[in-house]
């Protein structure tokens, strides 16, 4: 439970950063950033998980790259949900969607290493 609480507070702030990176990516907020991780979250475990399995052997062909596509789908839909959620153009979504994911790893792996830091004390 806790594991999930943490992802969820640093997808909502890497949608902060990514906001503030990339033109036409706009989130109004730390409310909409909540729920725009919230709602991103959702629609990438099963509409996401879906596009993914359809569109795998393109996925395969692109090494991969296909997916940021499929992220930024998800992405432009999220927007259309959520108020104080919004992207100008698909190319903002696609843009997001790769900074999205540098971002997400980024922070991830600077819990990882606080939370190392901490059971070696």
């Amino acid at each position: 439970m806790i594991y999930a609480l943490v992802r969820w507070l640093l997808m909502s702030l890497s949608l902060l950063i990514v906001s503030y990176v990339v033109p036409g990516f706009f989130v109004r907020g730390i409310g909409a950033a909540l729920i725009g991780a919230l709602v991103f979250g959702f629609l990438n475990a099963t509409l996401g998980l879906v596009l993914k399995v359809l569109t795998f052997p393109f996925t395969i062909l692109t090494l991969g790259l296909f997916w940021f596509v499929i992220n930024a789908i998800i992405l432009e839909i999220t927007s259309a949900i959520v108020p104080g959620f919004f992207i100008r153009s698909f190319f903002s979504a696609l843009v997001g969607a790769i900074l999205l994911m540098l971002v997400n790893m980024l922070l991830k792996a600077l819990i990882g290493e606080a939370e190392r830091a901490n059971k070696n004390v």
